[in-house]
């Protein structure tokens, strides 16, 4: 009881631009380890945080083959929403979580109600910074744990950026460290693509869905006890 009364402590005082700890999810290559998984928070409005995982958590095609799907139907938003969600959450943590109505899923694609999602076009352009200009807020250029870049059983395995241009890479401890690709949940008219974040921190639209080297960065609401 007296940890989890610091845990809603530390969310009802965090504010836009700060990290947090909420839940746990392997980050080692093994996979053998529980880590407090960081999250920046991009927005704290009407008893609400909204957070973005500050790292790419894992790699997982956005669907099983290339073929025509939405957001809706996709495997990731199934995979985030269930073996994820219940991986990285306890009881506790799981009743803070909102259920999302998530809109901007692509065209022709139905909105969702969602625990875990990934952000939207219009929310990676209005709530992240493309190259590191505000320290304090969420930055769209991400890296990813040493278990998002070990191959799994389903053949996915994260790309890490290892050529010379300098705006994909961060420097974190003093070190230098390629960036990788993380999904988006919108569509394109081409609905066997989506969107994703790439070179330079850009907001790609050519991803085939069944892409096997981009990865997840979740998205999630809290409501504040």
């Amino acid at each position: 009881m007296e940890h989890d009364n610091l845990v809603f402590t530390t969310l009802r005082s965090a504010q836009p631009g700060e990290l947090i700890t909420f839940g746990t999810y392997p980050q080692t290559a093994d996979g053998a380890d529980r880590a407090p998984i960081k999250w920046r928070v991009l927005q704290h409005t009407d008893g609400e945080l909204f957070l973005l995982s500050e790292y790419i958590l894992d790699s997982k095609r956005y669907y099983r083959e290339n073929a025509d799907i939405t957001w809706r139907d996709s495997d990731v938003r199934t995979w985030l929403n269930d073996e994820f969600y219940n991986a990285a959450f306890n009881d506790t943590e799981k009743r803070l979580i909102k259920t999302t109505h998530c809109t901007d899923n692509g065209e022709d694609s139905a909105d969702t109600e969602d625990k875990v999602f990934l952000l939207s076009v219009a929310e990676a352009q209005e709530l992240t910074d493309k190259l590191g200009a505000a320290p304090l807020r969420a930055q769209r250029g991400a890296t990813g744990t040493e278990f998002a870049k070990i191959k799994k059983s389903d053949g996915c395995n994260l790309y890490v950026y290892d050529k010379s241009v300098k705006d994909n890479y961060i420097i974190e401890d003093g070190e230098e460290l390629g960036c990788s690709w993380w999904w988006l949940r919108t569509q394109t008219s081409h609905s066997s693509r989506a969107y994703f974040v790439g070179t330079r921190s850009s907001i790609r639209s050519y991803g085939n869905v069944n892409l096997a080297c981009y990865g997840v960065r979740p998205s999630l609401k809290i409501n504040l006890p």
